[in-house]
């Protein structure tokens, strides 16, 4: 059983006296067991007003229990029907139903009336309500001829319906010859009564199909009346002969067309009546004519209307009360209004009841001697009568019973007996209907007994309340006691709940209320008792909810759900949208903990639930998915008010895909000038769906709107009509008018023509206009098709004039246009600059002066003034090489100019040009001038040759840019030891004329770093620097040397090979000892030699750990590098790379690194640390083990 949990736990105090349930004598819901004799109840019946379908069986049904089992009998209009002697009516077996069987033959007609069941054994009699039988009817319209309905526009017009009476009554409706219902609203609706009103009518109300169809629902069949013609003409329509024809009476409530005030059709006058029973639906109408059409409004004159139970229909024409009451008696006005005034109508309402129950009678159960009574009260409007019977039987005429006293609605019971046993009927009745109630007294003598099963087991949520059964019977009625456990005191009142039915209530279960729980019921005859378990679960809880996502349409989103439960429990995760199950379709993904929903479509917006259920308990967590897109385009596209130059668009927005619109984009299309090309036009908000456009003439306009929302713009809507503006001249000329020559003796008039969309019309052409600025000469002017050049010829050279162009079309000249300034044809300047100046500011740059020259001699515009310049010679040499010229232009009048990046110490030339549109002029005379000199550059190369010991050779090539004459160099020198520390630098003079020289007295095997540099009388220049290392002891080199000479001899290679093969096995062989963790002799060779790549070198006798065959042009090791001389240097840092060539020693960068210039073919250096990819020599191999 599942039981709901309240939050908070209490303890049991101690030192209070037991609970002890005593129910009343009233004993509402206390069922006597079957098996104990009772008194018949009745437990089914048919309604009171039945209404059959006379096409199936008649079934009347009255069901009943007792001890003994009771006997049934009817009656049929009040006397007793004697089903025995009707074939067609038989009884259910243990029942009182009757079925009467109609289909084989009789009529429905023939068994209509009122039936009674009464119910009967040994204790008493209970009878059924007085069921109404009647058949249901669905009969159909009388013949009629209905005259076609011909009145003006704008009258009122009421089509009446009048469906046939039938049983129940039908459901009315309106529509045409196709089974369309005829639209509805505030001008044309359909009446309580079936009738259709127009408040006034329009000509597309003519039609010649206006049916009235009534829906009779128990027998599901549809009756229809015959079509109504209605024609609405206007008064212009009717001809003589019409109107001698016809006269005012036949036509349909014929009124002026003009505009009138409100008056009522329905209900006529300014007042009316309205009665509604108690509980019903109070219904109040009014319906009004009127032109304009007068719209309806209801208040309460007395009172409020009941917000949660009113309702409007039929366009406000109808009020609703559901449930009305008598406190909704009162006077309610309608008002019908239109701008030409308002009528009123008051209705009041009068609110009866037919009897409804306060306290219907209850089923007594007492015991011999016991006292007891039965309430029957009623109340209705007018108050209902109260009778009761015994048996069936009124009880004045009741075999009398001296343990009963009737007062009013009340019978009282003394000291009852056995035979005091009976059913009794109370019959509350007024004018609006009846209220019948059956109810027994039992006198019974019954020990207790507990109905509820032993040993019961209730699991319950943690937290929530539990609720333990302990239904029971015994008469007289026992009291009722819980215990806990097996020797646990009574349960008191202060922490648990005893309900009248026997129920323990514990409000807030907690894991301490799991155990068994014993009730035990008492009464004079004896005792019973009954165990229950409980058990206390774990809630279920969500612990990672679903949450808000906005995915776009096409997109992928996840829902998560995580749930901790009851380890006892066994949830079900199921997942819902908007409520209802997921669609079965495969973008839906379910697995433990999240719901996957693929390629997300805009119905899958919504609700979604994720739902643990367990046997005690569920739980919920909802999250919205919002489907996001870019709008749907806009439709329905409309032009209106169209004028020439401008017109109304609107539009309908399409659906907003979740993400509000922001703005619409309108655009147009030139159907005539630019067909297929869409320009932008405007942009309106996206609150808007109007926009009023500006257009232009002579053009066939077609727009279309785009929506545009956060994540983009829709497509465009369709296109609209197309709207054809008139002609009209010119708005504006062209623009980017000019005028230049294009010879000395011509005018060239440009400009920009207008486009299609800007001709306003047919017939585009241009007026071009000019004469000189400062003549009196009158305009000249020529007008020329749509073009965008003229030519003016025979125009003296470089001769200001003013131009205008003029735009015309077949309407008209465009606006007077402006006036600009243009010059005729120029020509080559006629004179050169004179008084050229150079001033020298330093070795690379000078300033030239000139002067300008005439404007007239310019004969155009000026450009500026162009200076050439080169180089003739070097100041050092005697020879003369003309150079490359170069050029700067100076713009504008300007008359000095910087020449920058001149070479130091040289020798220049120069001349000026004046520049216009047309070319240079002339050039003005050469002018010399000498840079004087700058420092020079670096040397153009160092190197260092022929090391030794003690000394090292540097030779160079002068600077390539020496910028002036060389003075002297300088070299600066330092050594460098181990660690790239520097020491003392030594500074030295070399005289200019020398590219060699020798440094002696140098320390052997030492690092030196150069720097050089040369010198001019302005200073000195850039440096190079370069790194070399001294050879090692001579003697030691040439032991090398005698070593490699022996190493080339086959006897000693032979030898070699066969001692490295015996090695490399006694190598294999002491490594696999040694992994055995055992001693071996080369072990302890190889840690007093240690590896020759890392062993130093040996400073007593300057030795390597190993050599380098003199045909092996790789070197074996980092750090060890054999000259081609055959000769061995000491062995530096890791860092200094001493290579070899051939006859020609390396040369180093600043950094160390290896330059490698060769005379013969190049070596490539291997990566560091690798050895040669060369196949070692004997005599490397031996080295490399010593």
């Amino acid at each position: 059983m599942q039981l709901e949990i309240m939050p908070r736990k209490k303890r049991l105090p101690a030192g209070r006296a037991p609970l002890l349930l005593l129910l009343c004598q009233l004993v509402r819901a206390l069922d006597v067991p079957l098996d104990l004799v009772q008194p018949p109840t009745i437990t089914q019946q048919s309604p009171k007003d039945y209404i059959i379908d006379p096409r199936e069986n008649i079934v009347i049904q009255c069901e009943a229990k007792g001890k003994p089992p009771p006997s049934f009998s009817w009656t049929r209009n009040g006397t007793h029907f004697d089903i025995e002697k009707d074939p067609l009516v038989t009884m259910k077996p243990g029942s009182g139903t009757l079925t009467i069987n109609i289909m084989s033959e009789g009529k429905a007609e023939t068994y209509e009336g009122v039936y009674q069941c009464t119910a009967r054994n040994e204790r008493g009699a209970a009878i059924s309500n007085n069921i109404v039988v009647r058949p249901s009817r669905s009969p159909l319209w009388t013949k009629e001829k209905l005259e076609p309905i011909t009145l003006r526009n704008g009258q009122s017009l009421i089509l009446p319906c009048r469906p046939p009476l039938g049983l129940p009554p039908p459901i009315i409706f309106w529509m045409d010859n196709s089974f369309q219902r005829l639209p509805q609203s505030e001008r044309v609706s359909q009446g309580l009564n079936g009738d259709l009103y127009f408040s006034n009518v329009l000509p597309e109300d003519t039609r010649e199909d206006y049916i009235c169809y009534a829906r009779f629902n128990h027998t599901q069949t549809i009756q229809q009346k015959q079509p109504i013609s209605v024609k609405v003409i206007s008064v212009d329509e009717l001809n003589d002969t019409i109107a001698a024809n016809l006269n005012d009476s036949e036509f349909y409530s014929a009124k002026s067309n003009r505009e009138r005030p409100p008056t009522f059709l329905t209900p006529e006058g300014n007042a009316s009546h309205k009665e509604e029973l108690r509980g019903n639906v109070l219904s109040l109408e009014c319906i009004a004519e009127g032109l304009p059409t007068p719209i309806i409004y209801w208040i309460k004159e007395d009172g409020t209307l009941p917000i949660n139970r009113t309702f409007y229909k039929n366009f406000k024409k109808t009020l609703q009360i559901i449930q009305v009451s008598e406190a909704d008696s009162g006077n309610y006005q309608c008002i019908a209004k239109n701008p030409l005034g308002a009528i009123y109508h008051t209705i009041s309402v009068t609110v009866k009841a037919a009897p409804y129950w306060i306290m219907a009678p209850q089923n007594l159960v007492l015991s011999p001697g016991e006292d007891g009574r039965l309430i029957c009260r009623a109340n209705g409007n007018p108050k209902p009568r109260i009778s009761w019977l015994s048996n069936g039987v009124p009880i004045e005429i009741a075999p009398d019973d001296p343990s009963r006293n009737i007062d009013g609605d009340t019978i009282i019971f003394s000291n009852v007996q056995e035979r005091s046993s009976a059913v009794y009927q109370c019959n509350a009745s007024n004018e609006y209907g009846y209220l019948l109630a059956n109810a027994f007294v039992n006198v019974l003598a019954e020990p207790p007994r507990i109905l509820t099963s032993a040993n019961t087991l209730y699991q319950v949520i943690t937290d929530r309340p539990a609720l333990l059964d302990c239904a029971f019977f015994g008469s007289p009625l026992p009291t009722i006691e819980w215990f806990k456990g097996a020797k646990g005191s009574a349960l008191r009142e202060d922490i648990y709940v005893l309900h009248e039915n026997g129920t323990l209530e514990i409000p807030v279960a907690q894991k301490d209320s799991t155990g068994t729980y014993t009730c035990v019921a008492r009464n004079k005859l004896g005792m019973a008792k009954n165990e229950v378990h409980l058990e206390i679960k774990d809630a279920t809880r969500i612990i990672k909810q679903p949450e808000y996502a906005v995915v776009q349409r096409g997109g992928t989103v996840s829902f998560e759900c995580k749930v901790k439960h009851d380890h006892t429990l066994i949830p079900t995760i199921t997942w819902l949208k908007d409520s209802g199950e997921l669609p079965n379709d495969g973008r839906f993904t379910v697995d433990k903990d999240h719901l996957v929903v693929a390629d997300v479509w805009d119905n899958d917006g919504g609700t979604y639930t994720c739902v643990a259920n367990t046997t005690l308990d569920n739980v919920s967590a909802s999250a919205v998915l919002s489907v996001v897109d870019v709008p749907n385009p806009p439709f329905d596209l409309e032009l209106t008010d169209q004028l020439d130059k401008s017109v109304q668009l609107s539009w309908t927005p399409g659906n907003d895909n979740n993400s509000p619109i922001t703005k619409f984009i309108i655009e147009y299309e030139d159907a005539m000038h630019e067909a297929g090309l869409w320009h932008h036009q405007t942009e309106v908000s996206g609150m808007q769906t109007t926009a009023q456009l500006k257009l232009s003439p002579y053009v066939n306009y077609s727009f279309r709107v785009m929506a545009v929302n956060s994540l983009g713009r829709s497509l465009p809507s369709e296109a609209s009509e197309q709207y054809l503006t008139k002609a009209a001249e010119p708005d504006t000329n062209p623009t980017a008018v000019e005028g230049l020559g294009s010879e000395p003796d011509n005018l060239v008039i440009t400009w920009k023509p207008l486009n299609g969309f800007e001709s306003n019309g047919p017939g585009l052409q241009y007026k071009v206009s000019w004469r000189q600025k400062d003549g009196d000469d009158e305009w000249t002017s020529v007008v020329v098709a749509n073009v965008s050049k003229y030519i003016v010829s025979g125009t003296p050279t470089f001769v200001p004039y003013l131009i205008k162009v003029q735009a015309l079309n077949d309407v008209g000249f465009a606006p007077e246009p402006a006036v600009v300034m243009g010059h005729s044809g120029e020509d080559l300047p006629m004179v050169a600059p004179g008084n050229v100046r150079v001033n020298v500011v330093n070795s690379t740059l000078a300033e030239v002066h000139w002067d300008p020259v005439p404007l007239k001699s310019i004969r155009g515009h000026l450009q500026g003034y162009r200076i050439y310049y080169w180089k003739a010679q070097s100041s050092s040499k005697r020879n003369r090489r003309h150079l490359e010229k170069k050029i700067l232009t100076f713009q504008g009048s300007k008359t000095h100019g910087m020449l920058p990046g001149l070479e130091p110490f040289s020798h220049y030339t120069l001349n000026v040009r004046v520049v216009n549109g047309k070319g240079e002029g002339p050039a003005s005379p050469d002018r010399v001038f000498n840079t004087p000199e700058g420092v020079p550059s670096a040397p153009s190369s160092l190197k260092i040759v022929n090391p030794t010991l003690d000394s090292l050779t540097l030779e160079w090539d002068p600077p390539s840019r020496p910028n002036g004459i060389l003075t002297e160099y300088t070299l600066k020198y330092q050594p460098i030891n181990s660690t790239h520390e520097l020491g003392p630098l030594v500074d030295l003079k070399i005289p200019a004329n020398k590219t060699r020289w020798t440094l002696k007295n140098l320390n052997f095997s030492t690092r030196y770093k150069f720097y050089f540099y040369a010198q001019t009388a302005a200073g000195s220049g850039s440096q190079i620097t370069e790194e070399a290392v001294t050879n090692v002891d001579e003697g030691k080199m040439a032991m090398a040397s005698r070593q490699v000479d022996i190493a080339t001899q086959g006897w000693f290679i032979g030898l070699m090979c066969a001692v490295a093969l015996l090695i490399l096995i006694l190598l294999i062989v002491c490594f696999i000892r040694r992994n055995k963790g055992g001693k071996y002799p080369v072990k302890e060779k190889e840690d007093a030699h240690a590896d020759p790549e890392i062993q130093p070198m040996k400073e007593d006798d300057g030795t390597f750990g190993e050599y380098s065959d003199a045909e092996d042009h790789k070197p074996l090791k980092k750090g060890s590098r054999t000259p081609s001389d055959r000769t061995v240097k000491k062995e530096d840092s890791d860092d200094s790379l001493v290579d070899y060539g051939e006859g020609v020693n390396g040369q180093f960068n600043e950094d160390g690194s290896f330059i490698g210039q060769y005379s013969g073919k190049k070596e490539k250096e291997p990566a560091e640390g690798n050895e040669s990819s060369e196949a070692p020599s004997p005599v490397n191999a031996m080295n490399s083990f010593v």
